[in-house]
């Protein structure tokens, strides 16, 4: 979905109009007009979703245009504070998915507008479709898992390495989310911030071994250097429960696509501890890490050992837990938050985390 002509994104609700949207749409069907519109309801998170009812004419483009449609973008107080997530979900849906054939939303528009610092998707409304929705608190059972990895070791081994993630290349425009993670994640270790989520209900669900933010730093800097020498693969980015679904054809499908680069044990890792739940986990992980790295060698990839595979799923547990510690419940509930972070902290006990952390040099 590269740029036909450049087209400004608004920063505020009010830039939403039906010149706007006629004009967004009519890449992919010219001729569109849209005469007005309807906002149905909203979703006022970590980005804006509204969910619209347009009153459309003429052509509708293939495939059409429905007369409901999702428009997601950085409409918020902190929306220009994470430019870079927006940046990142709108070439994911631009660029990424559709090269892997992953199964996301039909996607109408997808932009990112360098100078204003906002990225507007207008996408399919799942729900129309029936589709299943995952919930964080509902963890999933093997086989839904193990489906989902084949689509992921798709996806990785498509991108393992490859050139096109370096500067220039098709997919150059990727963080290196180990390397970088505190530049992004640095402010919320500060005391004050800390502390306030360690005091939270998330913070109790917990093992107090991780309430030091000092450790967490740490952690962040010895992952860095643990992954470094790993080969890179493009990642999806946020494989939690609350972005995933099941199509009416049974195939795992993905949103909220914020792509990052880096080792695919570090993007598994995250998944199966969202995913698996506290009594199911210490049976089910080594199985569908191996399902993992089998799906990844029938793609011609050499994969490394389930035992180095796991020892890196002990070190990366450390990504997830810090996510979830402190993320602000204005982006995900507190239930979420907590059922997260204790899912992390137990596995990070099992694994014994901090200590192979420490071993890093």
């Amino acid at each position: 979905m590269a740029d036909k002509a450049y087209l400004p994104l608004p920063v505020e609700l009010e830039g939403l109009t039906p010149a706007w949207l006629t004009a967004a749409l009519s890449d992919h069907a010219p001729g569109i007009e849209v005469r007005g519109f309807e906002v149905v309801d909203e979703m006022r998170t970590t980005c804006t979703k509204l969910r619209l009812r347009l009153d459309i004419a003429g052509p509708r483009g293939e495939p059409p245009v429905p007369d409901t449609v999702i428009l997601k973008g950085g409409f918020e107080p902190h929306s220009r504070m994470m430019w870079n997530m927006h940046m990142t979900e709108c070439l994911s849906y631009a660029t990424l998915m559709p090269a892997f054939a992953m199964r996301t939303p039909q996607v109408w528009f997808s932009r990112w507008d360098e100078s204003a610092k906002q990225g507007i998707v207008i996408m399919e409304d799942l729900a129309l479709r029936g589709v299943e929705f995952c919930k964080p608190t509902q963890p999933q059972a093997f086989d839904a898992i193990a489906a989902r990895l084949t689509e992921l070791a798709r996806l990785h081994a498509g991108t393992w390495d490859s050139p096109e993630l370096r500067e220039g290349g098709r997919w150059g425009w990727m963080s290196d989310t180990p390397e970088r993670i505190l530049d992004f994640m640095g402010p919320l270790l500060e005391a004050d911030v800390w502390d306030s989520f360690v005091a939270s209900p998330r913070g109790a669900a917990a093992s107090t071994r991780f309430h030091d933010r000092y450790w967490m730093r740490e952690a962040m800097e010895q992952t860095a250097v643990f992954a470094r020498d790993l080969p890179r693969c493009a990642c999806h980015g946020d494989t939690h429960l609350g972005n995933l679904y099941v199509d009416t054809d049974g195939t795992p499908g993905f949103f909220d696509c914020i792509s990052y680069k880096a080792p695919g044990m570090y993007e598994v890792t995250y998944h199966l501890a969202c995913a698996l739940d506290l009594a199911d986990r210490p049976a089910m992980e080594r199985p569908l890490v191996q399902h993992y790295l089998d799906s990844l060698r029938g793609h011609g990839i050499a994969a490394p050992s389930l035992d180095e595979a796991m020892d890196q799923f002990a070190a990366f547990l450390a990504y997830g837990y810090l996510i979830f510690i402190v993320n602000d419940a204005v982006f995900q509930p507190e239930a979420y938050n907590t059922a997260y972070t204790a899912r992390f902290s137990a596995a990070m006990l099992d694994h014994h985390t901090k200590e192979r952390l420490a071993e890093v040099a």
